[in-house]
């Protein structure tokens, strides 16, 4: 951040992105919140209470909903926005359109997380609502494509930038699978309630095409257009190598459609899906590791920006993370580990050191060097994002940790025999193993959340800061143009 912030180009629709930017920041404190809450829910059972609204299985799709769409999505809509914008010079084609998506977006998670604690939900992995929030999400979906590919359709430049073809996989592939995982029938018009048009082995297959491409593209395409865009502003210099970003877009984009089986090995599905499912899991670590590679050359030459710029600092730790998470799925993928870390807490440490140290990290490295320049002003304290990286990495390694601990034990136990060829622990016993690393996975997120409030406050500061300026410097103006 050292330097004057650019001033901001009118010609370009900022309010929306800084509405979704907003909204990114007040999701994340809302969904982390509640993470921590129904993680210290598993940690001392005590605090289920009777009140069946907030209970752990009436808040978990809550959690995954708030910081999945609302924090994360928030902040793809305000990046990938301001990066179309950027790098196409062209403005939104309407804005009344982008405010749609911005409400009905917000809306529609608000909607879904007040449905979930209700006890309305399709049972599906990663939270889908029930049908008629469904069809709103897909309008603004719909609205979302047609501003993103017009603004690209009416560039001034005659080159796409590699980050606008991350984003743009990421909005199809997302609209593909909202569409089909989605597909269900309502019991009536009136009423909430649906039934999916598959079933059995047919139903799983689909939920996992779905669930883990909605970690390749909206979890994980859709934020390496931010890396793509936002690391090399950050460092000054241009991306490593821009036909590695060709080739690990395009190998990304056809291998991840191939991999969601491989989370339904040991089961009813027929055996050569999730061998295939394996197979390309294995192949998606060349490109994924291309893509971190990529994005650590960047910094090549802009090392010493480490000691002096803290949003360094995230991005670095972020693309670190991209490239352990990316070593650990396919390794699980694994039928001989998977049979270890199936149904284990080991699978949702690897799920979080992605979630936390991947998307989170560039998301608020993102953050911070978008907000200043949208506000045509400087970060409030820079000290404070130091505080806020520390307390995130400290949290992160504490989760990760403690649910690799707790997994791989619960794996062990439960596949532990003794002489006679019976279960060596009963199922309690493994449950009472996991109390402490429960106990330190609450711990870790309670870290990671202090550092959200922490950012929450800075950000704060520095729009409220940018207002004050603004107001002094138009009364100024108005008094200056008063007396002439």
């Amino acid at each position: 951040m050292a330097g004057a912030v650019p001033v901001v180009h009118q010609e370009y629709n900022y309010d929306i992105v800084k509405k979704f930017a907003i909204a990114a920041i007040v999701w994340a404190v809302a969904g982390m919140g509640v993470g921590v809450y129904i993680a210290s829910e598993l940690a001392w059972p005590f605090l289920n209470f009777d009140l069946e609204y907030i209970t752990f299985g009436r808040l978990r799709p809550v959690h995954t909903s708030a910081v999945i769409f609302g924090f994360g999505g928030n902040a793809l809509f305000a990046t990938s926005y301001y990066v179309v914008q950027r790098t196409c010079q062209a403005r939104l084609p309407s804005d009344a359109a982008a405010n749609f998506t911005f409400w009905g977006w917000n809306i529609a998670i608000a909607l879904g997380g007040i449905s979930y604690m209700l006890g309305y939900s399709q049972g599906r992995e990663y939270a889908e609502p029930e049908w008629p929030i469904d069809l709103l999400i897909t309008v603004v979906w719909v609205t979302y494509f047609w501003l993103y590919a017009e603004t690209l359709r009416r560039r001034s430049q005659p080159h796409i930038y590699v980050a606008n073809w991350f984003y743009m996989g990421f909005i199809l592939a997302t609209a593909l699978l909202h569409i089909f995982n989605n597909l269900t029938m309502p019991v009536s018009l009136t009423g909430m309630k649906s039934y999916s048009l598959f079933s059995g082995a047919q139903d799983a297959m689909t939920q996992w095409w779905y669930g883990h491409n909605a970690v390749g593209f909206f979890l994980t395409a859709a934020f390496l257009g931010m890396m793509y865009y936002f690391v090399p502003k950050q460092a000054g210099r241009p991306i490593y190598s821009y036909r590695l970003s060709i080739v690990h877009f395009w190998a990304l984009v056809f291998l991840y459609m191939w991999v969601g089986t491989h989370h339904l090995h040991w089961t009813a599905i027929p055996d050569w899906t999730s061998t295939l499912a394996a197979t390309f899991s294995i192949v998606l670590l060349m490109p994924s590791w291309g893509g971190m590679i990529n994005g650590v050359m960047t910094l090549s030459g802009a090392w010493d920006k480490l000691r002096s710029d803290p949003i360094m600092l995230f991005m670095i730790t972020a693309l670190s993370f991209y490239g352990m998470s990316t070593f650990e799925g396919p390794m699980m993928a694994l039928k001989s580990v998977n049979a270890l870390s199936h149904y284990t807490d080991w699978t949702v440490g690897h799920v979080h050191s992605g979630a936390l140290g991947w998307v989170a990290l560039i998301s608020f490295a993102s953050l911070y060097h978008m907000i200043p320049r949208l506000w045509n002003t400087t970060l409030y304290s820079l000290r404070l994002v130091y505080v806020h990286f520390f307390l995130a990495t400290i949290g992160i390694v504490l989760y990760i940790v403690a649910m690799w601990v707790s997994g791989i034990g619960q794996g062990l136990m439960l596949r532990a025999f003794d002489d006679y060829g019976n279960l060596a622990y009963t199922f309690v016993e493994s449950v009472v193993f996991m109390h402490w690393p429960l106990v330190t996975r609450a711990l870790g997120g309670a870290f990671f959340l202090t550092g959200m409030l922490i950012m929450a406050f800075n950000i704060y500061k520095t729009v409220s800061l940018a207002r004050r300026a603004e107001a002094k410097a138009s009364a100024a103006e108005a008094a200056g143009l008063a007396q002439a």
